[in-house]
């Protein structure tokens, strides 16, 4: 969804979340995610790398900038769009770009 239309108290099934359409959710419960509250307390590194082995190929980066903005937004955090966790990624992963 939208980060501009998120509502945490609306927040029940996965597309609910920010950033999180139709193919986003498949991905999660491809990986035994299947509400927003399994997000809580987990780690956005693991769940891509959950998702890298489960899909058997190396996921877009962005998908993890997506991860990282979900496990944010459901410990509290502002609902914002994926893009924001860019620089935190690559921060994260050593990368100069």
């Amino acid at each position: 969804m939208n980060p501009i239309k998120v509502r945490r108290e609306t927040t029940r099934t996965l597309t609910d979340l920010p950033n999180i359409g139709p193919a986003m959710a498949k991905d999660l419960r491809s990986i035994g995610i299947e509400t927003p509250q399994q997000l809580v307390g987990c780690d956005a590194s693991d769940l891509y790398v959950k998702l890298c082995e489960a899909t058997g190929s190396r996921q877009d980066p962005c998908v993890l900038d997506t991860l990282m903005s979900v496990v944010d937004f459901m410990n509290g955090g502002e609902p914002k769009v994926w893009w924001a966790y860019t620089p935190e990624r690559k921060r994260l992963q050593g990368e100069n770009r």
